[in-house]
């Protein structure tokens, strides 16, 4: 199995996906243990003197005035855990909370926390033994970190609340630490607040974001090409001297990747078929590798603030090189929440032109010769227009979690906190908005592989063939008369989701971006 080395300098997307989806073990550098202790032992002395200092020796948030008697902070570190994991709702998913803990540990790591090695270790080894706390929907606002998600996954670092064990079945954390030989931890100064204090979900959500857009935008440039093809538009648009004179790197890659998928083409520029010869496709056509591009430059940003985070140390406050303790406002999830939110009006727009292409297919009008809805005997079949249909409430569900969660603030904790992110939810309606992109996707995919079968006498790509056969083998039906479409439909959006649809047509392209 992949082992994932944690060390005091950040880590990698490709290391978070590795862990929260793969299930690769975590081990800590010598130099990360090293860190550690060396920041312990200056928490440590900070803790022995008389004078208070913020997260070591008072209370917390609008209760930092107080100062907590040595006497108290065991039991200090460990309310600000139980009274913190006040989440509520649905669960969240498993591959989520992975990323969370895995990133927590990754700050831990870095030596600037003030957290013992021995419980960075216990981060490591939970882990490793496949448990999952039980971490709810509800209860982050994206500043002083992802803080109730946070504090669940600390609850069961203590050997309370609930957990999912490697087997699936959700049970007191206690008994499953117990199971794997895990000793639960005793939290000392700062610990507490130390496993609280982060953008780890967030962030977590972002990486796994990232690494799925950037499938999903492949995938929409093989479809678009796909439908330009159904609707015998012409390639010459894609051409790369028209976009070497606007340079935007997405738009180049995208219609550099629809024109490998046209290469060969029997069906495109057939403009003279038409009673009223077209000049010109129409923007959804057109305009596909401008759309896409500017999605996938997006994305790039996003990565470019993804791995600055992954890279950092979140924490409130953070131990110097020099030995300070210092108050900070670190924590913030600005930077990731814009960008989340920047990734849902992408991918609602990428989802937006792909409708307009199937809708578009569908339309006797606007189709060029092909039959109303794509319907085998249309009257007595209906085609793909309820497809249509569920493909365009998915689109207008993503416009609705295209509004930026990031532009929303309410005040917290006694106006100490009067200012925070929404990361959280930026993130939350991200993931759902991607799952509604593949959907469209799927949607796109369905009709076009069908209007390109219905051109009977021209000859498609080899790579459109290939995408064909590879999705018809996959139970995407073809042409004919009407029949039960929700089996097709769900087939075709695991075609796309596992990424199937890109490995059919890469044998015949080469490589995609």
């Amino acid at each position: 199995m992949h082992t994932v080395v944690v060390g005091t300098s950040g880590t990698t997307p490709e290391d978070v996906v590795a862990v929260a989806r793969q299930g690769a073990r975590v081990e800590l550098s010598a130099e990360a243990l090293d860190a550690l202790a060396r920041a312990r032992e200056i928490v440590d002395a900070l803790a022995a003197k008389p004078e208070p200092v913020y997260g070591v020796s008072t209370g917390f948030g609008a209760l930092a005035s107080r100062h907590i008697s040595p006497d108290l902070r065991a039991q200090l570190q460990r309310n600000i855990v139980r009274s913190h994991a006040a989440g509520m709702g649905p669960r969240v998913e498993r591959e989520v909370v992975r990323a969370l803990m895995f990133l927590r540990l990754k700050t831990v790591a870095s030596g600037h926390t003030g957290v013992r090695p021995s419980v960075a270790q216990t981060m490591a080894d939970i882990l490793n033994a496949g448990i999952t706390p039980v971490v709810h929907e509800y209860g982050s606002l994206g500043c002083s970190g992802d803080l109730a998600p946070l504090s669940h996954c600390a609850m069961t670092l203590m050997g309370e609340g609930d957990a999912e064990g490697p087997d699936g079945v959700v049970r007191p954390a206690g008994e499953l630490l117990a199971e794997a030989g895990i000793e639960p931890v005793v939290l000392r100064e700062k610990e507490g607040l130390a496993l609280l204090n982060g953008t780890d979900g967030m962030l977590g959500m972002l990486v796994m974001a990232i690494a799925d857009l950037k499938k999903l935008y492949t995938s929409a440039d093989i479809t678009a090409a796909l439908s330009l093809e159904a609707l015998l538009g012409t390639a010459k648009v894609l051409a790369p001297e028209l976009h070497a004179i606007r340079p935007h790197p997405g738009q180049g890659a995208s219609a550099a990747n629809m024109l490998s998928v046209l290469k060969g083409s029997g069906l495109t520029g057939h403009f003279q078929q038409d009673e009223a010869p077209r000049v010109q496709d129409a923007y959804s056509v057109r305009c596909a590798p401008q759309v896409a591009g500017a999605g996938r430059d997006t994305i790039a940003y996003a990565l470019t603030v993804a791995e600055r985070e992954l890279a950092s140390a979140v924490d409130n406050p953070v131990v110097l090189p020099d030995g300070r303790v210092e108050s900070n406002g670190n924590f913030h999830g600005a930077p990731v929440a814009y960008v989340l939110d920047f990734l849902a009006i992408a991918a609602a727009d990428l989802g937006s032109i792909a409708e307009r292409r199937t809708d578009r297919l569908l339309d006797k009008n606007r189709s060029h010769g092909l039959p109303p809805f794509l319907a085998d005997d249309a009257g007595v079949d209906s085609g793909l227009m309820i497809a249509q249909y569920t493909q365009a409430a998915l689109v207008s569900e993503m416009k609705r979690l295209a509004v930026p969660a990031s532009a929303d603030s309410i005040p917290s904790s006694a106006m100490q906190e009067d200012h925070v992110s929404m990361g959280w939810s930026a993130a939350r309606k991200l993931r759902t908005a991607i799952d509604n992109l593949t959907r469209i996707i799927a949607v796109e995919l369905y009709a076009a592989t069908r209007g390109i079968e219905l051109r009977h006498g021209l000859t498609p790509a080899p790579a459109s063939q290939a995408a064909i056969a590879a999705a018809r083998a996959a139970g995407v039906g073809g042409p004919g008369p009407d029949r039960f479409l929700a089996p097709d439909l769900a087939a075709a959006d695991a075609f796309v989701r596992s990424g199937e649809l890109v490995a059919a047509v890469e044998p015949v392209t080469g490589p995609l971006a």
